[in-house]
């Protein structure tokens, strides 16, 4: 019985040492801090985009509230349904902390995604999250604010697909921008970061 308590009280430290080191990294003073890869806050933002109910939205729309922000595109086989779900499965746990979140999904492949598309996708998932879209050029400069990617990819039958950022972009009420969740982050670590927002 001392032998299971030693390996489990191991077990317990080695954990410990790999979540401090994971938040040195990632969130802490050992994350890194290069000018231009760290999204800027909404309030420095300037840009138009359309909600799935036809709404002219921007970051001062976000603004009084804390905000999960995802780029992807309805057409994503994997990436993005996946995440969607995540989110959803995050509001749901978080329950009443989570009412005055915003949750917006913003697409990157305005060609096929509009208004009414954006509206129909986001119906399978948690009500709360909103469809963004818009024109190439709005894209563009919203984009750059987040300090996001995306790119056009050719493929051999002539239809294409989207690479993209695939993080989730935290910011909490005032617009600041918190910290980012990575795509398959365990709930375990996601929800801790959502709550440093609320």
């Amino acid at each position: 019985m001392k032998q299971f308590g030693r390996i489990a009280a191991v077990g317990a430290a080695v954990v410990v040492v790999a979540l401090f080191f994971g938040w040195w990294q990632v969130d802490g003073p050992g994350a890194e801090q290069t000018l231009g890869k760290r999204s800027l806050p909404l309030t420095q933002m300037d840009f138009s985009l359309t909600d799935q109910d036809g709404k002219d939205v921007g970051p001062q729309t976000l603004l009084g509230q804390p905000s999960l922000i995802f780029f992807g595109f309805t057409y994503c086989p994997d990436v993005c349904p996946t995440t969607l779900s995540d989110i959803s499965l995050w509001l749901e746990e978080l329950g009443a902390e989570a009412k005055d979140l915003n949750a917006v999904f913003i697409s990157v492949d305005p060609e096929r995604d509009t208004v009414e598309v954006m509206a129909d996708y986001i119906s399978y998932f948690d009500p709360r999250i909103q469809g963004w879209t818009g024109t190439d050029a709005q894209l563009a400069v919203a984009v750059k604010g987040f300090r996001a990617t995306y790119e056009k990819v050719m493929q051999t039958d002539g239809d294409y697909t989207m690479n993209h950022t695939s993080g989730v972009f935290v910011f909490d009420d005032v617009g600041d921008f918190v910290t980012t969740i990575d795509y398959h982050e365990p709930r375990e670590f996601a929800l801790p970061k959502i709550r440093r927002a609320l």
